[in-house]
């Protein structure tokens, strides 16, 4: 609030009279005056402090409002760094899944390409099944008609085979494929229950003897004979004829 001056009621002086007097004086009211001026400086000095506590209230405030600010500030700020982090993280994360999701499609590409390969194959070895099985049904009848000729050979030879065992004193019988085990007993005389035996393989064109007991001398020469003439009953023969000659 302003600052006003007390009024001063202005006082007339008349001079002249003032003069006439013996001992002139003039009364200048110096108490009143003091008294105006110690409330006017009393009111100054209160203004004065009412204006320094507003003064002082409002630089608190203003200090109050400047620290919230700050703090509110500095929040932000934390805020916001923690905000860039955590998109740095999301980017990061969604790179990472960009990432994975692109190798999950090349995986897929070539899972593709492995089963369409897997599919060709499977195709391709179906039809070699199917080949396979053509082979083997073609076989089967070879085999078949095979079997129904051997069986008939042996219901041709089997008398023959009977009376060469009967005659030569032999037992012949197989023991591996295309293998003939031949036995021969009463060759030497001194013990007629003595085997001399052999192992005849005829699996390839070239007949072949595995094993004898025993050891003949003269052996490459009956093969060489058994090999021109493909007579296996007269190769017994000898190889009997053979043996007694290696006994007596």
């Amino acid at each position: 609030m302003p600052l006003t001056m007390p009024q001063v009621r202005p006082t007339h002086l008349d001079l002249a009279s003032i003069l006439a007097e013996p001992n002139p004086s003039v009364d200048l009211r110096l108490h009143a005056y003091e008294v105006s001026t110690s409330n006017f400086l009393r009111a100054v000095t209160n203004y004065a402090n009412r204006a320094v506590a507003e003064i002082t209230k409002h630089r608190n405030a203003q200090e109050a409002d400047k620290k919230r600010l700050a703090e509110k500030t500095v929040a932000v700020k934390a805020e916001t760094n923690q905000c860039k982090v955590k998109e740095i993280e999301l980017l990061a994360v969604i790179e990472r899944e960009r990432e994975e999701v692109r190798e999950a499609e090349t995986s897929i590409t070539a899972l593709k390409r492995q089963l369409a390969s897997i599919r060709e194959t499977c195709q391709s070895v179906d039809a070699e099944i199917e080949q396979y099985r053509a082979l083997t049904a073609n076989l089967r009848r070879e085999k078949d008609r095979e079997r129904q000729t051997l069986e008939m050979h042996a219901a041709q030879t089997g008398p023959e085979l009977n009376a060469c065992e009967t005659r030569l004193r032999c037992h012949i019988e197989g023991i591996e494929k295309d293998r003939l085990l031949i036995r021969f007993t009463h060759i030497d005389k001194i013990d007629i229950d003595r085997e001399f035996s052999f192992v005849l393989d005829v699996a390839s064109r070239s007949n072949q003897v595995i094993t004898t007991t025993p050891p003949l001398p003269n052996l490459p020469i009956l093969l060489n004979e058994l090999n021109e003439t493909k007579d296996i009953f007269q190769f017994i023969k000898l190889m009997r004829s053979a043996f007694v000659q290696l006994v007596e």
